[in-house]
């Protein structure tokens, strides 16, 4: 097996440039290799951690008065409850003791014909089993990711195309789409491998890019910063424009030994083209489709314990986290003076870096931070599949154009890009007062007032039922069936999507609602909805994903507001399993909001993830909590969230040989 040590050398002592570009795809197949067998991250669940006053006598009670009967040795769900109240091995029932978390929380568990425990019981039992853990956890200290080995994503090579070549050319265009990984996002270095296909279409968009930039007088100018002539000789003008280019397409510096390598090659080029421009063309090339340029390289540490990620590095994360993108000239020159290490800087950079002003007509235009609020959003809440697989049907069809679609697209994009901006709660994201909305979409709100074709800052009526993340019309409809509305499946994503309490799959065998694409009246909706909470093995699930779904029954599958379905009102009651009742999506967002701290850690999860583009372990559990407290004491700030992760020890910190190398959380400044 190739370890990381032997493969960052690899890229150090290519012996000529010739052979670099004469083996660029092979070098890219080696490292594809060299990701899939690197060891696999820990994929744990993740816990909630709260302090309470409860106690392992009162935990024990609860678990045997109404778990213990279904959960000893040889039950079903090969959960042995009575062994591990017994055991108390935390960490090495870490799985199972999550489930038990889970399940109390979501409250899919006793089943819904056993006793029920009370709301108290099931909150400080929970609370009680992950403080437990965490301590087990925390107490070890905090232990880094390895440095980072994987390559760029479609959407970073992109944007970094378009920013070292300044040209606005989607040059990903033709690349294989990204799966999905770690925790949900496509920038996961579990799933960035490379194959055949990448080399190839590699090569085709470094050339397509470079003679779009070549075209262009502008581009042209910024790489071809020196051509020869009588007084400067071709071996000169290439030596400069590379001493220009490949730090910046490296995103570091570069030695004395890389330049002289692809100076060696243009001189080989000379030979063959005798042409300046061809020659110097074939250099960019090949440092365009080198591992240095198409991967997030980060040196190996040769320290045993832990150590900090160094100044080029951080300038790498910060850039790739914030804006999908290489950093900026403002982000190298802080780099080359080793300033990103020190926390008031990091803190200035990243309010920088999420700066998108907004001019007088409400409007916010090209912000880099864009490029986030769009990747991060659209994964996260799962709205990407507007304008990809989303196809609404019958009557919805009608009505979906292209413009429609493109205002419930990029209303929460533009509306988190907000937040970030201007540092707004993480709050609003449940409620709010203002969204972003095109003149299509407020019309298909009901909202009026002067709009065009891009969305704009909007405050909302004061009775409108909008507001967050649950009245846009994109969440709605990619929660929705394509022919109607779906209490199950908008119950689902509440449940996933803000909370992090995904239900478990329904039992194998489960029949579908129904077949085909009949609409369902929104009475006979809740009567079939009833006879799946009347069965045993349904009921748990039900009682907890349908009252939230049908909360949110008064918008239709396009999110469209309506008090009638065929001629019968609309229900939107719901009753959760302990007892609490409710109306509507404004008391929806009641019940949410009492969940608040809930819903912070869940974002701080996914933004931790995100951020570190690989999967989050038990021990990324104890950041999160760290973080969720800090922004709950800033009134739940965005920027706060944002920047404590970029201070964090997963963020900043580089896993050294010793791979139970750790750092306690009171250590790191």
């Amino acid at each position: 097996m190739l370890s990381q040590q032997m493969l960052y050398h690899c890229t150090e002592k290519d012996t000529t440039p010739e052979t670099e570009m004469l083996a660029r795809r092979m070098i890219l197949i080696v490292f594809a290799a060299a990701i899939l067998l690197l060891p696999s991250l820990d994929q744990s669940a993740l816990f909630a951690q709260q302090e309470t006053e409860w106690d392992l006598d009162a935990t024990k009670k609860t678990l045997q008065t109404f778990c213990v009967e279904c959960h000893e040795e040889g039950s079903e769900s090969g959960i042995n409850i009575a062994s591990m109240l017994t055991d108390l091995q935390f960490k090495q029932d870490l799985s199972h003791w999550n489930k038990v978390t889970q399940r109390l929380v979501d409250q899919t568990m006793p089943p819904a014909d056993s006793d029920q425990p009370t709301l108290e019981q099931r909150t400080n039992t929970s609370n009680w089993i992950n403080q437990s853990i965490q301590n087990v956890i925390c107490d070890d200290g905090i232990t880094p990711g390895r440095p980072r080995l994987r390559r760029l994503n479609r959407t970073e090579y992109a944007n970094t195309i378009r920013d070292l070549l300044a040209i606005h050319v989607n040059a990903a265009h033709a690349l294989p789409d990204d799966g999905a990984g770690g925790e949900g996002f496509d920038n996961a270095a579990e799933t960035l491998f490379i194959s055949p296909i990448h080399a190839e279409k590699y090569l085709d968009a470094a050339r397509e890019a470079l003679s779009h930039a070549l075209l262009d007088p502008v581009p042209r100018e910024r790489l071809l910063i020196r051509m020869p002539s009588d007084s400067v000789s071709p071996r000169i003008a290439a030596e400069q424009i590379l001493q220009n280019f490949l730090p910046r397409a490296f995103r570091r510096p570069v030695s004395d030994q890389e330049l002289s390598q692809y100076l060696e090659l243009f001189e080989l080029a000379m030979e063959q083209e005798e042409r300046f421009e061809t020659s110097i063309t074939l250099v960019l090339e090949a440092a365009l489709t080198s591992p240095k340029f198409l991967f997030h390289l980060e040196s190996p540490a040769t320290s045993k314990q832990p150590v900090k990620i160094d100044s080029h590095e951080m300038a790498n994360r910060l850039a790739y986290f914030l804006w999908n993108s290489m950093p900026d000239e403002k982000l190298f020159d802080l780099a080359r003076q080793n300033l990103l290490q020190d926390d008031a800087i990091l803190a200035e950079q990243v309010k920088r870096m999420l700066d998108s002003p907004i001019d007088n007509r409400g409007l916010r235009r090209g912000a880099k931070v864009r490029e986030f609020a769009s990747s991060f959003t659209e994964q996260w809440l799962g709205t990407r599949a507007i304008g990809r697989e989303f196809e609404p049907a019958n009557e919805f069809a009608r009505i979906y154009d292209s413009e429609l679609e493109g205002g419930m697209k990029y209303e929460p994009i533009f509306f988190f890009e907000d937040l970030l901006s201007d540092n707004r709660s993480i709050l609003e994201l449940i409620d709010s007062k203002f969204s972003y909305l095109n003149n299509r979409l407020a019309r298909h709100y009901g909202v009026s007032g002067e709009f065009r074709e891009q969305p704009k800052r909007t405050e909302l009526p004061e009775d409108s039922p909008r507001g967050g993340l649950l009245g846009m019309s994109a969440v709605l409809a990619v929660s929705s069936l394509p022919h109607r509305t779906s209490p199950v499946v908008r119950g689902k994503w509440i449940l996933e999507t803000l909370l992090g309490t995904p239900p478990p799959p329904p039992p194998p065998n489960v029949p579908e609602l129904e077949g085909g694409t009949t609409a369902i009246t929104a009475g006979t909706l809740r009567e079939r909805l009833q006879q799946h909470r009347d069965s045993p093995s349904c009921a748990s699930c039900h009682a907890s994903l349908d009252p939230l779904g049908f909360g949110l029954e008064n918008f239709d599958v396009l999110g469209r507001w309506r008090s009638e379905e065929n001629g019968m009102s609309i229900d939107a009651s719901g009753s959760l399993p302990d007892g609490t009742q409710f109306v509507g999506p404004r008391e929806l967002k009641l019940i949410l909001m009492q969940r608040k701290d809930q819903f912070t850690k869940h974002l701080t999860s996914k933004m931790l993830g995100f951020a570190l583009g690989r999967g989050l372990t038990a021990e990324d559990q104890c950041t999160i909590d760290d973080i969720a407290k800090k922004v709950a004491r800033d009134d739940y700030k965005m920027q706060t969230l944002v920047i404590e992760i970029v201070k964090s020890i997963p963020f900043r910190y580089k896993l050294g040989t010793d791979v139970d190398g750790a750092i306690q959380l009171e250590e790191y400044p």
